[in-house]
């Protein structure tokens, strides 16, 4: 809630039903405002506030809702149902439709227009993930022989329901010929025509482009909108940076789900169920657990030696965590390279020689820090301290080298990345480093 509105106040306006005073301050605020007092209401006291808005502010504030949407569009009348739905862009509605119920969606259908079911429709049959799906069709299209002056009538006729019209599309027979900003065509005499001062080298996308690597064009070009041709470079759409910018926190949420063992979901915290978040959290934690059980094995078998040297045992925590986030660093930013683009799996000999690299400065700060506190810490001799320090550094430099090259492979493989990241990681790395600890002690401890 903004600073300047006071939240108690206005919750006070509504238990005592002074709507009127209550309209005066909902009107100056910002519409992200309103959606989060809105949140914090009962559902009947939600419809009765939200009734109180202004038509086209109450477009922009339902598009910002998260939770109550779907009981809000079964408690409006259908007229007020098509107010709403006249003013919310058409990316908004098919993003609405396509988390709500059949019966919904089929009210939503029936009050929109012919024409506007039939776009919504067309984007609804893109594929979830593609650049069509997240397109809207309300942009400013001018004509290439069309003058400054034709132009600026044009943006006055049709502009006001379009989603933006800072960049124009010029486009003959609906082919993209080039674009045209509002700032160009303010500073250019009206006689001007719109091919002499269109931009003609166009960055574009494809209706089948991953939504995921659009977002990425945002960022890597600093875009403000994005144009979207079908095969034969009609224009058919638009993607604006408000889109781009909720794919960005979606694909960001989604990878730390993953990174955190979890499977995704598209749902705010307090909309998922107990249940259903025990059925995106135990999948991952049966795996691992399972997968763990290889340590206990290789403990097992060891068994002996740890008897005839039972201060090896007092090592074994720090081996494994120390391997387990070595490994979780390497793989979060390899990760987060692909993400963004710096990292290709065309790269992998350039990634494991700088982690060898990286590995080995490490591993040698490490060994030499711990194999002092083993003996003036733990008080061990120097051979158990040795043993210590280069299971550390062996056991860092394996730990880097899976951890850069796991998440590359499964990119290779059409897996997500981000679930080789640290839990899963740390569960190989662990059990490695066992083996490679009890192989050195053996070794020069004769165990």
């Amino acid at each position: 809630m903004h600073e300047s509105y006071d939240l108690d106040q206005m919750m006070e306006l509504v238990r005592e039903r002074k709507f009127r005073a209550l309209r005066e301050i909902l009107t100056e605020m910002n519409e992200v405002d309103i959606a989060e007092f809105l949140d914090e209401l009962e559902v009947d006291q939600e419809i009765l506030v939200f009734r109180l808005l202004p038509k086209a502010m109450a477009a922009e504030v339902f598009a910002y809702l998260e939770e109550d949407q779907e009981k809000l569009i079964g408690a409006l009348s259908d007229k007020e149902l098509r107010e709403v739905l006249d003013e919310l862009y058409l990316d908004d509605t098919v993003d609405l439709i396509e988390d709500l119920p059949a019966n919904l969606v089929s009210r939503i259908l029936r009050n929109t227009d012919a024409s506007t079911r039939s776009q919504i429709n067309q984007l609804l049959n893109y594929p979830k993930d593609s650049a069509g799906s997240l397109m809207t069709t309300e942009f400013v299209y001018l004509h290439p022989n069309n003058t400054v002056e034709e132009s600026f009538a044009r943006i006055r006729k049709v502009g006001l329901d379009k989603e933006t019209v800072y960049t124009c599309y010029v486009t003959d027979n609906r082919v993209l010929q080039g674009v045209v900003t509002v700032k160009r065509l303010l500073m250019s005499a009206y006689e001007t025509k719109i091919s002499d001062i269109m931009e003609t080298n166009i960055l574009s996308v494809t209706t089948h482009e991953d939504k995921e690597e659009v977002a990425q064009m945002f960022s890597k070009y600093d875009l403000t909108a994005l144009p979207v041709v079908d095969a034969e470079d009609r224009l058919v759409g638009i993607i604006t940076v408000d889109d781009a910018m909720d794919v960005m926190e979606e694909e960001a949420t989604e990878d730390i789900e993953k990174m955190a063992a979890i499977l995704p979901t598209d749902k705010p915290y307090f909309q998922t169920g107990v249940v259903e978040t025990w059925k995106h959290r135990i999948p991952w934690l049966l795996l691992l657990m399972i997968s763990a059980t290889f340590t206990g094995t290789i403990l097992g078998f060891f068994e002996e030696a740890l008897a005839a040297n039972a201060a090896l045992t007092l090592f074994i925590p720090m081996l494994m965590d120390t391997g387990g986030n070595s490994g979780g660093q390497a793989s979060v930013t390899i990760i987060r390279a692909m993400s963004l683009g710096d990292v290709e799996f065309a790269d992998w000999l350039r990634v494991i020689w700088k982690e060898l690299r990286v590995a080995f400065l490490c591993a040698v700060t490490l060994g030499v820090v711990v194999f002092g506190k083993v003996i003036l810490v733990d008080r061990k001799t120097p051979t158990v301290a040795l043993v210590v320090a280069l299971t550390i550094f062996v056991t860092i430099v394996i730990a880097k080298l899976v951890g850069c090259t796991l998440p590359m492979l499964a990119k290779r493989l059409g897996f997500d990345p981000a679930v080789m990241a640290s839990p899963f990681i740390t569960t190989v790395v662990d059990a490695l480093s066992l083996l490679v600890y009890f192989a050195i002690a053996t070794r020069i401890l004769g165990l």
